[in-house]
């Protein structure tokens, strides 16, 4: 499903999945369903490369991000980080957070509002065992990093002192400290102002192509995906419905779903034009059968309501989950990855 990079991956995911159990409203107290959040997700983290997942609330963006960090658990699936396999049900280390960071999308929910800038930094660098008497030094070198210059002018400030394009740099200057190799960015710019929205962008393409960080940048902004990724992939009710690389699944969108987003995108040549609302029925409840996006798709046939499309080969390294392409049977994609055949990947934590 995910074309195999000639690079090797700094972290891959081979079918991570994570189903949430919920009570079903006006059911008695034992009728429950299943939530399928993240269903069957294969992607690789390059290093030196932006990948970009978009989607609208509710596409199992977060909760990708969150099993990447190894903060929620995975139903099933695995991470391999470095050529390691981490399987589902392992614990979170401290090594593994070293190494994978997670920047969240409220900077103001995500710092203490009653500690100093210098705590924010200072804890995470002695948790990962930094010399306390170096700890000043290594946050003020992780605030330059961040382009909060001279950083002595911010370490001894609070949170509510600073602009939100500030605080959500020293989110990121916080997950730099402990120099990860992988950088989970979730929605790192919708809180902000549009006018150090694009700061923060290339604040993270620096980091991407001046450290070789692998970046995952989580977005319901089809635009600023254009703009960052190297890789896009769109998810919509936990899955992967198409991917590119490059520019292409937004200038050539081939799934309906990503047509309707870019379709969300208002025309800024255009000063009369109004974002069509994407998501207007997405409060339609996905269908156990068939194609999940069916019940909005304007192109639905009989198949879509009863089975599951495969993935299909619209284009060289760009793939479609839609069945407007099954007169093309010879681009069927296998649902599974190949595995990659490196020395060292099947070695077990």
């Amino acid at each position: 499903m995910s074309e195999i990079t000639t690079t090797p991956a700094q972290l891959s995911v081979r079918h991570l999945t994570r189903h949430f159990t919920t009570r079903v409203p006006g059911r008695l107290l034992h009728a429950k369903r299943v939530v399928r959040a993240v269903d069957d997700a294969s992607l690789d983290l390059v290093r030196g490369q932006v990948t970009a997942v978009v989607g609208e609330s509710g596409s199992g963006k977060s909760v990708l991000a969150r099993m990447l960090a190894r903060i929620i658990a995975p139903t099933s699936g695995e991470l391999i980080l470095e050529g390691t396999t981490i399987p589902a049900g392992a614990k979170r280390t401290l090594e593994y957070a070293s190494k994978v960071q997670l920047v969240l999308q409220d900077p103001y929910a995500s710092t203490n509002p009653v500690h100093r800038i210098r705590h924010s930094l200072e804890r995470p660098l002695l948790i990962h065992g930094a010399k306390k008497h170096d700890v000043e030094d290594l946050a003020k070198a992780a605030l330059s990093r961040v382009s909060l210059d001279p950083p002595e002018r911010f370490l001894d400030r609070y949170p509510h002192e600073l602009s939100g394009g500030q605080l959500q740099r020293v989110s990121i200057a916080r997950a730099l400290c402990v120099k990860p190799d992988v950088l989970l960015a979730d929605e790192p710019i919708s809180m902000l102002d549009v006018s150090v929205r694009l700061g923060i962008l290339n604040l993270l393409k620096g980091l991407c192509d001046n450290e070789h960080l692998a970046v995952l940048y989580i977005t319901h902004d089809i635009a600023s995906a254009r703009y960052l990724a190297d890789e896009i992939i769109v998810m919509y009710a936990g899955q992967i419905v198409e991917r590119s690389r490059g520019t292409a699944l937004v200038d050539e969108p081939t799934h309906p779903y990503t047509q309707l987003l870019i379709a969300s995108v208002p025309d800024p040549s255009d000063p009369t034009s109004q974002a069509s609302q994407s998501d207007e029925h997405s409060s339609y409840a996905v269908p156990e059968v068939g194609c999940r996006f069916a019940p909005r798709c304007p192109f639905v046939m009989d198949v879509c309501r009863t089975t599951d499309p495969p993935v299909f080969q619209v284009g060289e390294g760009h793939t479609s989950r839609c069945w407007l392409y099954a007169d093309r049977p010879e681009a069927v994609v296998e649902m599974a990855l190949p595995e990659r055949r490196r020395e060292g990947e099947t070695t077990k934590t």
